[in-house]
C-alpha cells in the first residue's frame, strides 16, 4: 500500500475515532484510534488517543502516547499540556509544572492560556497563592473570555479578602 493510501485511511480512522470520542464511545474511541496509528502514526493521533486513555483514568497510558507525540513533532505544544494535567490527576505536581512550561515554550502552539491556568491551579492546591493568581492573571491576558480562569481568579481573590 502506498503512503498516500495509508495516509487516507489513517484519516479515515481518526475522524472516525474523534466522532465516537466527542459521542461519549470512549472505548471505541480507542480502537479506531490505534487502528489509525497502525497506518499512519501522528502526533496528533498519538495525543488525542493519550485524552481518550485519560477518560478512563488510564493516566499512565495517557502520558505514554503523549509522549510518543512529543518524540514525533516537538514543536506540536498539545502533548505537553495535556502531560500536564494527567499528571495533576496523579498529584505529581513538580512534574506537571515542566510539561506544562514546555506547553508555554511551545512556539506554535496557540493556547498558552490553557497550562498558564492549570499552573495556577497547581500553584493554589500548593498554598502558593500570589503565584497562582500571577498564573490566572497571565492566563487572561491571553485569552480575556477563558471563563475557568476567571472563575479561579475572582474566587482566589475572594478567599484571600
Amino acid at each position: 500500500m502506498i503512503d498516500r493510501e495509508k495516509e487516507y485511511l489513517a484519516l479515515e480512522y481518526f475522524e472516525k475515532a474523534y466522532r465516537l470520542h466527542i459521542s461519549g464511545k470512549i472505548n471505541e474511541a480507542i480502537i479506531a484510534y490505534r487502528k489509525s496509528l497502525t497506518y499512519y502514526p501522528t502526533a496528533k493521533t498519538h495525543t488525542h488517543l493519550g485524552w481518550a486513555l485519560s477518560l478512563e483514568k488510564r493516566y499512565e497510558e495517557a502520558i505514554e502516547e503523549c509522549k510518543i507525540a512529543i518524540d514525533l513533532d516537538p514543536d506540536y505544544g498539545n502533548p505537553y499540556n495535556d502531560i500536564g494535567t494527567y499528571l495533576i490527576a496523579l498529584n505529581r505536581f513538580d512534574e506537571a509544572i515542566y510539561y506544562l512550561q514546555k506547553a508555554i515554550d511551545t512556539p506554535s502552539y496557540d493556547m498558552k492560556y490553557i497550562p498558564l491556568y492549570h499552573l495556577g491551579k497547581i500553584y493554589e492546591l500548593k498554598g502558593s497563592y500570589f503565584t497562582a493568581l500571577k498564573y490566572y492573571s497571565d492566563s487572561l491576558e491571553v485569552n480575556s473570555d477563558f471563563e475557568v480562569a476567571k472563575t479561579a481568579y475572582y474566587k482566589l481573590v475572594a478567599m484571600l479578602n
